[in-house]
C-alpha cells in the first residue's frame, strides 16, 4: 500500500487525489485566515480615514468574526451530508467575492456588512476542510501540522501583503487583489473536480479504535473550555499586535504601516512553522501532554508581554504566539479521536463556534481594554489568566497510553 506525506491510497488515482486534497486544503487554510489580519492592518489607516477610535474600527469586523464561527456547524453538516469538495469550492468563490466587495465598500456600515459576508463563506473551511483532510490522513498529527503551518502562513502573508498594498496603493487594494486570487483558485479547484482528479471520500483511511461514551463526553466538555481559552488568546493578540508594535516597537517598525506588517508577518510565519514540529509531537506522544504543555508555556510569555518593548517584546511575542497556534495539531487530533467519522464535519463546526465565534469577543475585549486604559498591560494580564484556566482544564482530559511513533 502506497503512502505519501502522511496519506495513503490503494490506487494511483487515490494517491493523486490525496496529494491534491492536501495541497488545496493547505491553500484554503491560508486563504481562510486572510480577511481578518488584512483588516487589522488596514484598521491603522481607517481610524484616521473614518474618524473613529481604535475600538470602533476593530468592532467593524466583529460580525464577520462571529459568523466565521457561528456558521461553521451548518457548513460542517452540509459537508458531511452533501459534499466536502463542493463546499470547499463554494468557500473559494464566496470568500473571494466577499473580499472584493469589502474593497468597494463606501461606508463603515458597508465595510461591516461585506466583512460579514466574507466571514460567512470563510466559515466553510475549518469544519469541512479539516474533516476532509483527516479522512485522508494516516499520520494525522504530521498532516495537521503541515496544514497548520499553512494556516499560520495565512496571517503572515496577509499582514505583509496588506502593508505593501496599503503603502503602495490604498486599503481597498488590500482586499480586492487577494479576493481576486481566491476567485481564480476556486475556478481551478472546480475544474479538477470536473475532471475527477479530486474525488470525494466519506471513510477514514486510518480509523481510530472507538472511544468510550464516558471519555467522549468528558473530552467534549473539557475541550469546550480549552478551545475557548485558545480562541480568546488568538483573537485578542491577532487584533492587538499591529497596534502593540506601532506603540512599543517604533525603532524597529518605523513610522509606516509596512514596517509593522513585516514584524507581524514574521511572528505568524515563524509560529506557523512550529506547527510542523507540534504535529510530529502529537503523533509520537500522548495528545493530552502535548496539548497541556502548549498552554503552560504561554503563561510566562503572556505575562512578560504586558510590560516589555523593543526587541525583547518581539522575542516574547514570537514565543507566545507560537505556543498558542502550536496547540492546534494536538487539539484537532483530540477532536478527531473522540468524534465518529460521519459526524466529524458537524463537530468541527461546533468547535469553531467556540474558537472563532464566541472567541471573537476577544477582539472586542482588546479594543475595549485599549480604549479604557490607553495601553495593553491589562490585556496581557487578562490573557495570562485565561491561559492558566486552559492549563487547569486540560488536566481533566481523559488519560491515554503513550503512543508509538507514527508509521513510516
Amino acid at each position: 500500500m502506497s503512502e505519501n506525506r502522511g496519506f495513503v491510497g490503494s490506487t494511483e488515482s487515490d494517491i493523486l487525489s490525496s496529494r491534491l486534497s492536501l495541497g488545496f486544503s493547505c491553500v484554503a487554510h491560508s486563504f481562510s485566515h486572510l480577511f481578518a489580519p488584512i483588516f487589522y492592518v488596514v484598521a491603522l489607516t481607517l481610524e484616521e480615514e473614518l474618524g473613529l477610535s481604535h475600538g470602533d474600527v476593530v468592532a467593524l469586523i466583529v460580525a464577520g468574526n462571529v459568523l466565521f464561527g457561528l456558521a461553521a456547524p451548518a457548513a460542517g453538516w452540509l459537508g458531511d451530508r452533501w459534499s466536502s469538495t463542493g463546499m470547499i469550492g463554494l468557500f473559494f468563490v464566496g470568500t473571494g467575492a466577499g473580499m472584493v466587495l469589502t474593497g468597494f465598500a463606501a461606508s463603515p456600515l458597508q465595510i461591516a456588512l461585506m466583512l460579514a459576508v466574507t466571514g460567512l463563506f470563510a466559515s466553510i473551511y475549518h469544519p469541512v476542510g479539516i474533516a476532509w483532510l483527516v479522512r485522508h490522513a494516516v499520520n494525522r498529527g504530521k498532516v495537521l501540522g503541515i496544514n497548520g503551518f499553512f494556516g499560520g502562513l495565512g496571517p503572515a502573508l496577509a499582514t505583509l501583503l496588506a502593508g505593501l498594498l496599503v503603502d503602495f496603493f490604498n486599503w481597498r487594494a488590500a482586499f480586492i487583489i487577494p479576493g481576486a486570487v481566491l476567485l481564480v483558485t476556486g475556478g481551478v479547484f472546480y475544474a479538477l473536480i470536473a475532471r475527477r482528479l479530486i474525488v470525494e471520500t466519506k471513510t477514514d483511511r486510518r480509523p481510530d479504535p472507538p472511544a468510550s461514551r464516558q471519555d467522549r463526553v468528558r473530552a467534549f466538555l473539557v475541550l469546550m473550555v480549552t478551545m475557548l481559552c485558545t480562541g480568546l488568546i488568538y483573537q485578542a493578540t491577532q487584533a492587538g499586535l499591529p497596534k502593540v508594535f506601532s506603540l512599543r516597537m517604533t525603532e524597529l517598525a518605523g513610522d509606516g504601516v509596512l514596517g509593522i506588517s513585516v514584524l507581524v508577518a514574521g511572528v505568524y510565519f515563524c509560529a506557523g512553522g512550529l506547527q510542523l514540529l507540534a504535529g510530529i509531537l502529537a503523533d509520537r506522544y500522548p495528545l493530552k501532554i502535548v496539548y497541556m504543555l502548549s498552554f503552560a508555556l504561554q503563561l510566562p510569555f503572556l505575562f512578560l508581554a504586558a510590560s516589555l518593548s523593543g526587541t525583547a517584546l518581539a522575542a516574547v511575542v514570537l514565543i507566545m504566539v507560537s505556543m498558542n497556534v502550536g496547540s492546534l495539531p494536538a487539539e484537532n487530533s483530540l477532536v478527531a479521536k473522540y468524534t465518529p467519522s460521519q459526524w466529524r464535519g458537524l463537530v468541527f463546526g461546533l468547535r469553531f463556534i467556540i474558537v472563532f465565534g464566541v472567541s471573537s469577543l476577544g477582539v472586542m475585549m482588546e479594543g475595549a481594554i485599549y480604549d479604557l486604559t490607553g495601553g495593553f498591560f491589562w490585556l496581557f494580564m487578562v490573557l495570562t489568566a485565561i491561559a492558566a484556566v486552559g492549563v487547569g482544564a486540560g488536566l481533566l482530559l481523559p488519560s491515554e497510553r503513550p503512543r508509538s511513533a507514527a508509521a513510516e
